[in-house]
């Protein structure tokens, strides 16, 4: 195992209280020590690098001053909770980050008990850290303090206002800090921002008021109309300083910031201030992503999770031209595909919820900005912004991640597929990820969506399937279409030819063979290729039919199936509840074949971290696994 240098403090850090045992003059030297350890080891295990970096001082102070875990710390997303696992018992096995086996690269209760929530997903950590505050206050534990960190994107989701608007009506004990490191809620970043933020935690400045609040009569309804005039004073102060009203107090929950988030020993007198102050509140800071690494300061887009990368220079690691490494990724494909097509109608138009890059629709805002709409993590209005526009004649191609769909359901549901209107969802990420596991696995889509009325649901054997797809579906599709197809590289070389039109509901025999036969929807058809070739040297002859329509399914396929071959394997990268296996069974059970149906897919359980090819032999659903099952079906 490689060693990585700890540095003078961080070796003898490893729990929280081994940093209250230090002065505060050591925390920025600790600081610069978990900072350069997590580039040291991301360089060579590739992880979430620029939130992380910019939230180092922020994780040491919250557990200088807090008494994690008997006090509540969720982290919002939480691929910015790097440094939180290396000082919460975790340093030794940090390297093993999103491997199989290894830490996972976002908080998890089942890891550690300073995980007190899970996520991955984004908006959640308000609605949580409320929930946890309000339980101790039922439960009389009311000392205990309760603490959410969330990011300037994630205050786009609807949940995080949804939450706000709940706890000003509360008067639970927790506090909310907006990490703001790209997008600035307010842009005052001054002096005298940071002078009034470190008056009004002061205790003089809140004994004032809360002697003020008591002699108008505390929490009593009597004194309504002074109470409010001594907050529309204060009020008024915040805003004179902060040059606009501001949003959060308009709520009831008191807004400390912003100050400068990378410096510690400002959080940590600012934490400690704001321990004595009761209720809801947020504390705004600014933090650098990727601050310690210049690449990573200069590209945060590009460093948010960069691969492989010189720990000194930042400079990222580069496929060789030519080889397969250099193979186009589906996103790519994706988005050249978009832009292609967006030359030949003006009607297309790109919606993704903040997953420009990702997905790769920034190449279509870069070449249409007016037709491309990145509406923030907000994947309810981004499916109901989509039906809009389709219901007043455009062409909506919305990119959403699989896992991240899961949160339109209903938009889904009754603004799309009721009204029968022409959006087409495209499923980036749908299957196994990898690296960043259950969270983010997107292998529930085909079951969840199959029930749905008006769908059509497609998913690429390839590249050229993919491309394929988007042509015929803007060519005029009058129901709407989904789209789902794996994140990374693909398999062709050569992808760019001319557009074909695919028939809806029409699937392709790729092999013939006697024996059984394997019917694949979606890219992991490619493992049903690998393993027919590897039974072939046995004489073992296998017919593979790639399906690519879930709905409507190609019956007359089926059919040629069902009288010809006794054995039948169903093979998908999804649940098999409810999933494509579940849809072939049904149709034999409802007409009445006998033939022998055997799936393969994700079982009852969710799966955990590693590479794509792991988790496939983790699930039995490789290539290896498959020609297993093709020799096992044969023996009975």
């Amino acid at each position: 195992m490689q060693e990585y240098n700890q540095g003078e403090l961080l070796k003898n850090v490893n729990y929280p209280e081994d940093i209250k045992k230090l002065s505060k003059s050591q925390l920025p030297q600790l600081c610069n020590e978990v900072r350069s350890y997590i580039i040291d080891v991301l360089a060579k295990n590739p992880g979430h690098l620029g939130s992380s970096l910019g939230t180092v001082e922020l994780t040491i102070a919250l557990h200088y001053v807090y008494d994690i875990p008997v006090d509540s710390l969720i982290w919002d997303v939480g691929h910015q909770a790097y440094s939180h696992k290396l000082i919460t018992g975790r340093k030794d096995r940090f390297h093993t980050i999103r491997k199989l086996n290894g830490l996972s690269g976002f908080p998890k209760i089942e890891e550690s008990k300073y995980d007190c929530f899970g996520t991955g997903h984004s908006s959640t950590s308000i609605s949580a850290i409320l929930g946890m505050a309000m339980a101790d206050k039922l439960k009389g534990n009311e000392k205990h303090n309760h603490i959410a960190v969330i990011g300037d994107g994630s205050m786009t989701g609807g949940m995080v206002f949804e939450a706000l608007n709940h706890a000003g009506t509360t008067d639970c004990d927790m506090l909310v800090i907006l990490n703001d490191n790209g997008i600035s809620i307010d842009k005052k970043v001054g002096a005298m921002g940071e002078y009034f933020t470190l008056m009004t935690t002061s205790p003089t400045y809140n004994r004032v008021k809360n002697k003020l609040w008591n002699m108008l009569g505390g929490n009593s309804s009597s004194y309504h109309k002074p109470k409010t005039l001594v907050n529309r004073v204060l009020f008024a102060t915040k805003s004179v300083f902060s040059g606009k009203s501001n949003f959060f107090e308009a709520l009831r929950i008191r807004y400390f910031g912003p100050i400068k988030g990378n410096d510690v020993l400002a959080l940590v007198k600012t934490l400690e201030d704001l321990k004595k102050i009761n209720g809801p509140k947020i504390l705004h800071i600014i933090t650098k992503k990727g601050k310690g690494l210049k690449s990573a300061e200069d590209n945060p887009i590009t460093y948010h999770a960069p691969g492989v990368f010189n720990p000194k220079t930042g400079q990222r690691e580069q496929c060789d031209s030519g080889g397969d490494d250099c193979i186009s990724k589906f996103q790519d494909v994706f988005g050249d595909t978009l832009v292609e097509l967006g030359e030949m109608n003006q009607k297309i138009v790109g919606i993704t919820p903040a997953m420009l890059s990702g997905c790769s629709m920034n190449k279509f805002m870069e070449t249409f900005p007016e037709r491309c709409f990145d509406v923030g993590i907000a994947e309810q209005h981004a499916v109901c912004f989509s039906a809009g526009l389709a219901a007043n004649g455009l062409i909506p191609f919305c990119n959403v991640y699989s896992s991240f769909l899961q949160r339109a359901y209903d938009q889904i549901i009754h603004d799309v597929a009721l009204q029968n209107l022409p959006v087409i969802l495209c499923l980036d990420r749908a299957g196994l990820v990898g690296e960043d596991g259950a969270t983010h696995h997107g292998v529930f889509d085909l079951s969840y969506l199959r029930a749905i009325p008006n769908l059509t649901i497609f998913a690429p054997l390839n590249e050229s399937e993919l491309r394929n797809i988007m042509y015929t579906a803007q060519k005029g599709i009058s129901s709407p279409m989904v789209i789902r197809y794996p994140r990374g590289k693909g398999y062709l070389k050569s992808w760019r030819n001319e557009f074909e039109t695919i028939e809806i509901g029409k699937g392709e025999k790729i092999r013939d063979g006697k024996d059984v036969a394997i019917l694949s929807l979606g890219a992991i058809g490619i493992n049903a290729i690998i393993a027919a070739n590897e039974l072939a040297k046995d004489s073992i002859e296998v017919a593979i039919y790639n399906m690519r329509f879930l709905k409507p399914m190609d019956t007359a396929m089926l059919e040629e199936v069902f009288a010809s071959y006794d054995n039948i394997i169903t093979i998908e990268d999804g649940a098999e509840n409810g999933g494509f296996g579940s849809a072939v069974s049904e149709y034999a059970i409802d007409k009445g074949y006998k033939n022998s149906i055997f799936r393969m897919g994700i079982k009852d359980e969710f799966i955990e971290h590693g590479s794509v090819q792991e988790l496939q032999k983790l699930c039995k659903i490789d290539s290896h696994s498959l020609v297993s099952r093709v020799k096992e079906v044969l023996s009975k």
